[in-house]
């Protein structure tokens, strides 16, 4: 059996941090790896009608179906994700949720290794901020673990603030820039952040690729 690692990226940004980091452990599993964004397709969020309880498969007619066929079929997944207002974005969360159909009766995910990639413009442990990072990974963690998964890990990526886009930062009055870094910061101060460019998370995102790896091995 040729074994396949599926990897899915919420963010809908062209390239993103949150997609490269996510290539980064994939190419670290040593496996045959796929690699979906989920902007590419339509997928509804769970509408709870219980449609899928004797057939394992959502009543929806979207992507949501096809979908969560790859992720049944492969050996092994991971999540990737990005915080918006501190939480996990609205395509993952809807991508989570339309595994539910393949719960009832036979638990279809149960035992498949799983893990999490959160990308966070808040910085871990800033004070009087959220903990953004942590509860993404929160929340992919446990909604694997619900459905009966190997939760293997997780790892936060640092990411960039949406005002290095928008050039307004001087006078914007809601500046996230300045929310999280200060009155007086700028981008060029903070600096654009890739995980590329950074060593540590580098070699975690690259141990949560092999560690998945290990998992399906094992």
């Amino acid at each position: 059996m040729r074994i396949k690692i599926l990897g899915i990226s919420g963010s809908p940004i062209e390239n993103s941090n949150t997609d490269r980091a996510l290539q980064i452990a994939l190419a670290a599993t040593g496996y045959q790896t796929e690699f979906i964004k989920l902007s590419d397709y339509t997928v509804g969020p769970c509408n709870a009608c219980l449609g899928c309880t004797e057939t394992n498969r959502c009543v929806l007619k979207d992507d949501g179906i096809m979908l969560t066929e790859k992720a049944y079929k492969a050996n092994a997944l991971i999540i990737a994700g990005w915080t918006p207002y501190a939480s996990i974005d609205s395509r993952t969360k809807a991508f989570m949720e339309r595994l539910y159909a393949l719960r009832h009766r036979h638990g279809l995910m149960h035992g498949k290794p799983g893990a999490a990639i959160v990308t966070s413009t808040i910085p871990e442990g800033l004070e009087g901020m959220a903990p953004a990072g942590d509860l993404g990974i929160g929340a992919i963690e446990n909604h694997m673990r619900a459905e009966g998964m190997h939760f293997v890990g997780g790892v936060q990526v640092a990411d960039n603030v949406p005002c290095i886009h928008c050039g307004d930062d001087r006078q914007c009055a809601h500046s996230s820039l300045k929310s999280i870094y200060g009155r007086d910061a700028t981008i060029a101060q903070v600096g654009i952040k890739r995980p590329e460019e950074s060593p540590a998370t580098m070699a975690a995102l690259e141990k949560l690729g092999k560690d998945i790896g290990a998992a399906v091995y094992g």
